[in-house]
């Protein structure tokens, strides 16, 4: 897949454009009468960027947020994305689908959860980890190779099982945004850069894809 790639000299400027990057997909959306969906994963660079988002004009009211992937972890937890996202968002009132990753039955609540997606995405924001994950499609986990649903869940990756968007959900983005920040996602980013498929992110196709990444990741 063909990315495009945007420099940044640091994390602070890589949040504040991709907010405006965000901004403008949204008044598009809005401007044709249409629901923007958008899909974000964790990490604090979106956070960042959702902070960004906050004192900006967006239209929040045809925003629906949905999450990318999640701990399963209690209501509140800090090792929950939904945590942050929902700090980050907490002066704007705007639509978010949260992963039910506190349903006692999990199959039963990927499920349920794959059944709210959209059809198309806007828009995915999703990061890249050192060892190439995404969202939590994470080296050598069997979730690696779910094609028949959108939503599944992971084993235990870095004390935690996960609620993930599968690769057949990634691919209804008409667009994705990667952000990524940090010297430690550098091999990473150059194996996604160059097509290396033995890296979870590599795998991921959508119709268009933006990379943006801060000069330490470079």
């Amino acid at each position: 897949m063909h990315h495009e790639l945007q420099r940044f000299d640091d994390a602070h400027a890589l949040a504040e454009h991709a907010a405006q990057f965000v901004v403008k997909r949204a008044q598009l959306a809005s401007q044709r009468g249409k629901t923007f969906h958008f899909a974000v994963s964790g990490g604090s660079t979106p956070w960042a960027m959702f902070a960004k988002l906050t004192t900006l004009d967006v239209p929040w009211e045809s925003f629906v947020i949905y999450q990318v992937d999640e701990r399963i972890a209690p209501i509140g937890d800090p090792d929950r994305n939904l945590t942050h996202l929902a700090s980050s968002l907490s002066t704007v009132q705007v639509t978010i689908q949260p992963m039910p990753v506190n349903d006692s039955d999990l199959a039963v609540a990927t499920k349920n959860y794959g059944n709210l997606l959209p059809s198309r995405f806007d828009l995915i924001h999703l990061g890249l980890g050192p060892d190439g994950h995404t969202a939590s499609l994470v080296p050598g986990d069997a979730v690696l190779d779910i094609t028949d649903r959108p939503v599944a869940t992971t084993g235990i990756y870095d004390g935690h099982q996960r609620m993930t968007l599968t690769y057949p959900a990634l691919e209804r983005a008409d667009e994705i945004l990667w952000l990524i920040s940090g010297a430690d996602k550098r091999r990473a980013l150059g194996q996604l850069l160059s097509g290396d498929l033995s890296i979870p992110a590599a795998r991921v196709t959508a119709a268009h894809s933006t990379i943006m990444a801060d000069a330490a990741a470079i």
